[in-house]
């Protein structure tokens, strides 16, 4: 592969692809707290994007290191991904239907939450790493880096019409958000074991 348009249009489209999933939690996150600052928005825009772009190269190097031990582990990744994403979303949902409307508007992501929806929505993003393995390093880390703006782009698309939509969702905001991260748990796990 060489530096020329199609390298960073693929990577851009690459980019939107991996995205979606985050654009979708991000969408959640919204909805959950339609006070958000723009600072925290633009902080978990930035968590997302760094999963985003350290995935792909995570599994560039374990094309060019230990394919063996990354093949094994590829199947784990619907599972994982289900797991973690329907454990968030299953907490959202509860908190949602529990804490009635002055709890749900405005609830506070935590940190810890923040990454394990990190991880969930770019473990998939492992497996780019195969298609990336021609790439030497500096275009594998320059492809990343796209993948990242890409989606610290999508996210905050995703956060600013969460939060618009949740001002007016009020309290159903934490049980939309909850519903949504199952889906998306639910959605990787058929297309990663059935497809």
């Amino acid at each position: 592969m060489e530096w020329n348009l199609i390298f960073f249009i693929n990577s851009a489209l690459l980019g939107v692809g991996l995205a979606m999933d985050a654009f979708s939690v991000s969408l959640a996150n919204g909805l959950a707290d339609p006070k958000m600052k723009r600072g925290r928005m633009c902080g978990i825009a930035g968590v997302f994007a760094a999963f985003q772009a350290a995935m792909p190269l995570t599994g560039w190097v374990c094309i060019h290191t230990i394919v063996q031990y990354f093949k094994s582990f590829e199947k784990l990744i619907p599972w994982i991904a289900l797991v973690l994403l329907c454990y968030i979303g299953g907490k959202m949902l509860l908190e949602g239907i529990r804490g009635g409307e002055e709890e749900t508007s405005g609830q506070k992501l935590t940190f810890t939450a923040l990454l394990v929806q990190g991880v969930a929505t770019s473990i998939d993003a492992l497996s780019v790493g195969f298609t990336i393995a021609e790439y030497q390093l500096p275009m594998a880390i320059v492809c990343a880096l796209i993948i990242a703006a890409v989606t610290f782009v999508i996210c905050m698309a995703g956060l600013f019409l969460g939060r618009t939509f949740g001002t007016k969702l009020a309290g159903k905001a934490g049980i939309l958000g909850g519903v949504i991260l199952i889906a998306i748990g639910l959605e990787i796990f058929i297309t990663g074991v059935f497809f």
